[in-house]
């Protein structure tokens, strides 16, 4: 690849010697200037994800099924501040994209496990929307604490596996020759079908299903009570779709283009490369704010943990207020 690259800037933080690719030493305002917006980025996606974390293992009103997988999914996305950004931003996609080094196979490593268990537990949720609007009676003996933990247990260890697996078939593809395409198609292809398509098609289709449901429940309440609880229900799922959603607008142009970039001789811009891959991760910094902008219980905890209330005694008591204002 390197040598269908001419010598000349390609990167505002980058420059060209010789075919070999170093950060500049004079940095220009356009550099600094996106670094420091990756860097309120990756403040932002830690801070949030913090705030999700504390409140759900924090207060004791919060501590159900689904608020489990939601913490779940915020570990995954504070682990992408923690550690997917600092190494984003040490070793950039230009770098990485020329030269995969060590710090590059790690950085690479942790994006893809981080990622797909993103998704996996979306998937999981989805599945738990399903029998709290599909199946209420059911719900409580189907969506047990056993079946939670096996639920996170499964999507983080799915995760790490197809992480494990991404790298050593990119370590794989480096030794070959002759096939060297066809199993570089082989091996993403995989990849994407078992940690972005197929938890993807689960999704919108049990999401769908619900939705059907949903609308059949609006003509079928009786009392207040039930219309409460039903409407309470159909809120959560609306916010755990939108959350689906948001992820699905961040990471489906990536892996449309991680797919048939081997299909395609000619070498993809560095810029498109770059530019898909931190819209991906600026999808771990969205989902606190879609909590916070849907969940009245966020805003309530938000406000204690913001104002010290949480130091004081008994205050993992205190009564979160959860309608849908």
């Amino acid at each position: 690849m390197i040598n269908n690259v001419t010598d000349h800037h390609i990167h505002p933080c980058y420059e060209a010697q010789g075919g070999i690719y170093t950060f500049t030493e004079n940095p220009s305002v356009v550099c600094v200037l996106l670094y420091m917006f990756i860097g309120l980025l990756g403040v932002g996606t830690i801070f949030g994800n913090l705030l999700v974390i504390i409140s759900i293992i924090y207060f004791k009103q919060l501590h159900t099924p689904t608020n489990s997988l939601i913490l779940s999914l915020a570990v995954a996305d504070l682990l992408v501040g923690v550690l997917v950004f600092p190494f984003s931003m040490a070793v950039t996609v230009t770098s990485c994209y020329f030269h995969d080094d060590i710090f590059c196979k790690i950085r690479g490593t942790f994006d893809v496990t981080l990622s797909t268990c993103s998704i996996l537990n979306l998937c999981c949720i989805s599945i738990d929307r399903y029998y709290a609007i599909c199946q209420p009676l059911t719900y409580k003996s189907k969506i047990s604490d056993r079946v939670i933990v096996l639920m996170i247990t499964g999507s983080w260890g799915v995760a790490v596996f197809i992480g494990v697996v991404v790298r050593v078939a990119n370590f794989n593809q480096k030794k070959c020759e002759d096939n060297c395409l066809i199993d570089m198609v082989i091996s993403t292809t995989l990849a994407c079908m078992f940690s972005f398509y197929i938890p993807v098609i689960i999704m919108l289709s049990i999401y769908l299903k619900i939705f059907l449901v949903a609308h059949r429940q609006v003509n079928s309440i009786q009392s207040t009570k039930s219309g409460a609880a039903s409407k309470m229900e159909r809120k959560a799922t609306k916010t755990l779709a939108i959350v689906m959603g948001v992820f699905l607008l961040c990471w489906t142009p990536y892996f449309l283009c991680i797919i048939f970039q081997p299909l395609i001789f000619d070498v993809t811009p560095v810029a498109v490369i770059e530019t898909l891959n931190w819209f991906t991760l600026f999808n771990s910094m969205l989902n606190p704010f879609i909590y916070a902008f849907f969940y009245s219980w966020f805003r309530s905890a938000f406000k204690l943990i913001i104002s010290g209330k949480t130091f004081h005694s008994q205050s993992f008591k205190t009564s979160l207020k959860l309608n849908s204002k």
